[in-house]
């Protein structure tokens, strides 16, 4: 008899294009393992991304305004999630598979510190070698999560979550061997560019940071004069002008990719680097640097204190890294205040 799982992946074979990754054809894992008999191997790595103790950190982490008060503001969660949904239409339209989209578009920040960019700037300058939260993802995923197992995901997942930074080079005219090696992992990419941008314009505009008169006009005559607008247009735009019969690569036209492109210097401008925003960072950079000072200049209390032997692995900065990296920014605070505040002295 058939199980549910052989379905699917008969209907993968059929409804998907020749260049789409294949569930039943994926590359496997770092362990082997008995493929489930409902889900896919893709499906598993999403259900597993979701069920994770580090997904579930990421609602506790600045997107962009520190730790906000409102109930409305993005965070590194809702972010993950904004990239999902973009990432499954982008796939779905283009008879791609949905399912590893989704996978990598939820994993993709799992390794992303506390404080946003503040926190990943004070990292960089703090870790030995510099720090990169995809790299960091993928040490999530392989590492820390399931008491030092890891996630034991496929390698197409793994793949794009590690590939999936644009950083600050071009949208256009990457070179192959610096994108992910399946068309979804593509898309998650340019998914994620075009949520955040998306979204940090929002969450801007209702900080009252920014007033709509300001935003260059390029903005509005190519992207759209709304969030929905913008979307839909950098979305249909991708799906316009990818031509998987020609081209194995996800494309965005130059005109779409230029505006984009003019937004997200725009916020990093008058957002990101906004003095009113940028003055927390300061804070928040500060308070990474003394905790990190701390736990490595008494190792042997960070080991006793905060980091399991089942998850101690090479130089102890490296756990140090971990240990930070993984934390919320409440709970940052929250160490800091115990380990630094003074207490009162109660007399009963």
């Amino acid at each position: 008899m058939t199980c549910p799982r052989e379905k699917i992946e008969a209907k993968e074979q059929v409804l998907l294009r020749p260049c789409a990754a294949k569930s039943a054809n994926h590359r496997g894992r770092n362990r082997v393992e008995s493929p489930c008999p409902v889900r896919t191997a893709f499906q598993q790595d999403c259900h597993r991304i979701v069920h994770s103790k580090a997904f579930r950190r990421l609602r506790g982490k600045t997107q962009v305004f520190l730790w906000p008060k409102g109930d409305h503001y993005r965070t590194r969660l809702t972010h993950c999630q904004e990239v999902s949904q973009i990432a499954r239409t982008v796939a779905r339209s283009l008879e791609l598979n949905e399912d590893l989209a989704e996978a990598i578009a939820l994993g993709h920040d799992l390794g992303h510190t506390p404080f946003g960019h503040a926190g990943e700037g004070a990292m960089q300058r703090l870790v030995p070698g510099g720090f990169r939260h995809e790299l960091q993802s993928l040490r999530v995923i392989e590492r820390l999560e399931n008491s030092g197992q890891g996630l034991n995901l496929t390698l197409e997942v793994r793949d794009g979550i590690v590939r999936h930074s644009k950083g600050a080079g071009p949208l256009l005219d990457v070179r192959m061997d610096q994108l992910a090696q399946t068309l979804e992992g593509q898309i998650v990419r340019l998914a994620d560019v075009i949520a955040y941008v998306n979204h940090d314009l929002d969450d801007a505009l209702r900080a009252k940071v920014l007033h709509r008169s300001e935003l260059p006009s390029v903005v509005e005559e190519v992207l759209g004069a709304t969030h929905s607008a913008r979307l839909t247009r950098m979305v249909t735009d991708i799906i316009e002008h990818t031509d998987l019969d020609q081209h194995e690569r996800i494309h965005i036209s130059a005109e779409s990719a230029d505006a984009l492109d003019e937004l997200r210097k725009f916020l990093y401008k008058n957002v990101y680097y906004n003095p009113s925003v940028h003055a927390e960072f300061h804070k928040a950079s500060a308070l990474l640097e003394r905790l990190w000072e701390h736990f490595t200049g008494d190792v042997d209390r960070f080991y006793a204190e905060y980091w399991p032997t089942a998850l101690r692995d090479g130089e102890p900065e490296d756990d140090v890294r971990d240990f930070v990296a993984g934390m919320t920014d409440a709970f940052a605070v929250n160490l800091y205040e115990q380990i630094f505040t003074p207490r009162r002295w109660y007399i009963l």
